[in-house]
């Protein structure tokens, strides 16, 4: 495995300063907030397990840009059970103390040329933006191929931080990159799954071709902070909910 990864690294090159164009991606994390059992069996059934959005990867020789993607003209109506049943689930990721019921992807920004990297996140109603490095991925490749929107894919995991990172990509579109700040693979990644379907990226639409011209600007919206501050901003206040949650249960 490690050869061929090599080997398509060495072909890498040859097609991939010609490659740009955009891809969509279904974005979903599942939630982690409890029901109350006396919620009724018929609300319980509505509540989304599960938050669910749209985001458009750009990507040319030199940068990539993922940003929410142009929601649709005509939009379905959600019925009344719908809507209350998302108000009601608003409600509980506003009481739960896990990370995903309370974090929000709204973009990244990778530079090829130099690795830096930065992500507009919003966190407990704020926004921010975390300036860093891309994360160098220890990619393993078992040989497994499939087929997906039209494109030949090849499987790839890697271990990050704890973290277990499913990925499908394509050599046939040469870049680098993919959703989020994944990247590092002789290909472009089309599905990508962490820790066994907790977070999704699937990509529903590729489009290669000439981007606009200044469609690649870095995100500059959100309270600038390092990868270090923000994590530990994330783990104070949680330890603050996790801390009311405690309080309530022993008053009951």
């Amino acid at each position: 495995m490690k050869r061929l990864l090599t080997l398509l690294f060495v072909l890498f090159p040859l097609a991939a300063s010609a490659q740009e164009g955009t891809v969509r991606y279904d974005h979903a994390v599942q939630y982690h907030f409890e029901v109350p059992e006396r919620i009724p069996a018929e609300w319980r059934d509505q509540i989304p397990s599960s938050n669910v959005g749209s985001l458009m990867l750009l990507f040319n020789e030199s940068a990539s840009l993922m940003i929410p993607a142009p929601k649709p003209e005509e939009e379905e109506e959600l019925t009344d059970m719908e809507l209350r049943s998302q108000v009601l689930a608003t409600r509980l990721r506003m009481g739960s103390s896990s990370r995903s019921d309370h974090e929000t992807l709204l973009g990244s920004y990778v530079s090829f040329e130099d690795g830096s990297a930065s992500e507009t996140v919003e966190f407990m109603s704020r926004t921010f933006l975390i300036q860093s490095t891309q994360p160098s991925f220890a990619w393993k490749l078992p040989g497994e191929q499939s087929e997906f929107l039209g494109y030949t894919v090849q499987k790839a995991t890697a271990m990050q931080d704890s973290t277990v990172i499913e990925a499908w990509f394509t050599p046939e579109i040469p870049v680098s990159t993919g959703p989020g700040l994944f990247g590092g693979l002789p290909g472009l990644i089309l599905v990508a799954s962490v820790d066994d379907g907790h977070e999704t990226f699937s990509a529903t639409e590729v489009s290669l071709g000439d981007l606009e011209e200044g469609a690649m600007t870095a995100p500059e919206d959100g309270q600038k902070v390092t990868r270090e501050e923000y994590e530990e901003i994330v783990a104070e206040k949680l330890e603050e909910l996790a801390m009311r949650r405690r309080s309530r249960g022993d008053r009951r």
